[in-house]
């Protein structure tokens, strides 16, 4: 999308042409818009990019001033401003920056600049590339420009369901778009996804180490671990058949702890409405995940890391089956696939 920037006769921005050069470089100067007058122009006469003026002034789409309104123009070398206007104009990734997914800093950008052009608010990219607002950044750099997804509801799908695709809690999801967690979901209906980011972690520099050979990739018989020794009640059953199941139902006592089959981040933790109950999910990395229902008290948090091993919460009847019994499943690249060709043998 390409923006408009909408300036009303008569509003202020930074000084006229022929005040402009009376003024130090290093200050800021102001102007009163004009009839006739644009935003571009008054860039192009004050020789400062467009974007800078945008974000001294904290401007929003559709960028419409106030008539007598005074906008401060941020005054630099005039040098330095034809640069970084001639850079800014040249720039072919402008058109496309609205969609893009990462952007190379270029000379003369700010944070704010970015986040105008591209289309996202500044602390998202800050939190995305874990800056902090004020952080400064370099010519060269690539940043990640976080963008939001949206999900059309289609017909049986859940709430539980749409979390799992997204690795978004549904509880994050419905304060997005102003639901009830425990609503139903219509057919059709258009859901913004959240963004989540975790922002980069900082780690402590360390001697280098002589290079070694990478191990090799262990079978997902000995990555993953059972979350509970019991009888399988009822097995997996393909999507292709009329009476699928995605996981497996283990029978098991009330109140037994239920544990994660690998290390992992908990990206769901609550009750599924519809008909897991008390249900928690983890991401294993590498598109991997195990999900752990029917529970009778879930033990982790959202956003936890749990070990393998670690327990998630205690068996009970809160599906819909109303049976004593763990539902378990597990996923690759977001399509169910039968525990029993991943897990060891039942201990």
């Amino acid at each position: 999308m390409t923006a408009r920037w909408l300036l009303a006769a008569g509003a202020a921005l930074l000084l006229a042409p022929a005040t402009l050069s009376a003024l130090p470089a290093n200050q800021e100067s102001e102007h009163v818009v004009e009839a006739g007058e644009t935003l571009n122009g008054i860039a192009n006469r004050a020789e400062v990019a467009r974007d800078q003026i945008i974000e001294a002034n904290a401007l929003e789409p559709p960028y419409v001033v106030r008539i007598g309104q005074k906008l401060k123009i941020p005054r630099a070398p005039s040098s330095e401003g034809k640069a970084a206007q001639r850079t800014i104009a040249a720039r072919p990734e402008d058109s496309s920056l609205a969609s893009a997914s990462s952007y190379v800093v270029q000379p003369g950008d700010t944070l704010g600049s970015i986040a105008i052009r591209a289309e996202i608010p500044r602390v998202l990219i800050a939190e995305a590339n874990g800056l902090s607002s004020q952080d400064a950044i370099r010519v060269g750099q690539k940043l990640t420009l976080p963008r939001t997804q949206r999900h059309t509801v289609a017909t049986g799908e859940t709430g539980f369901d749409i979390s799992y695709k997204y690795a978004v809690p549904w509880e994050q999801i419905a304060i997005a778009n102003g639901m009830d967690a425990n609503a139903s979901l219509p057919v059709g209906k258009v859901l913004l996804i959240p963004t989540i980011i975790d922002a980069p972690r900082q780690s402590t520099p360390v001697a280098a180490a002589p290079a070694v050979a990478a191990p090799a990739p262990k079978p997902a018989a000995d990555r993953f671990a059972w979350p509970l020794a019991g009888p399988i009640r009822r097995g997996f059953t393909p999507r292709s058949a009329s009476d699928h199941h995605d996981g497996i139902d283990i029978t098991a006592k009330r109140g037994e702890a239920v544990r994660a089959i690998a290390p992992g981040k908990v990206i769901y933790a609550q009750k599924d409405p519809d008909q897991f109950g008390n249900l928690v999910v983890v991401d294993h990395g590498d598109g991997w995940h195990s999900a752990y229902g029917s529970l009778q008290k879930i033990t982790v948090k959202n956003g936890e890391d749990v070990f393998k091993g670690e327990r998630v919460g205690l068996v009970g009847d809160t599906s819909i089956t109303r049976l004593t019994e763990l539902h378990f499943e597990m996923r690759k690249g977001g399509k169910p696939v039968d525990p029993m060709d991943y897990l060891p043998r039942q201990p």
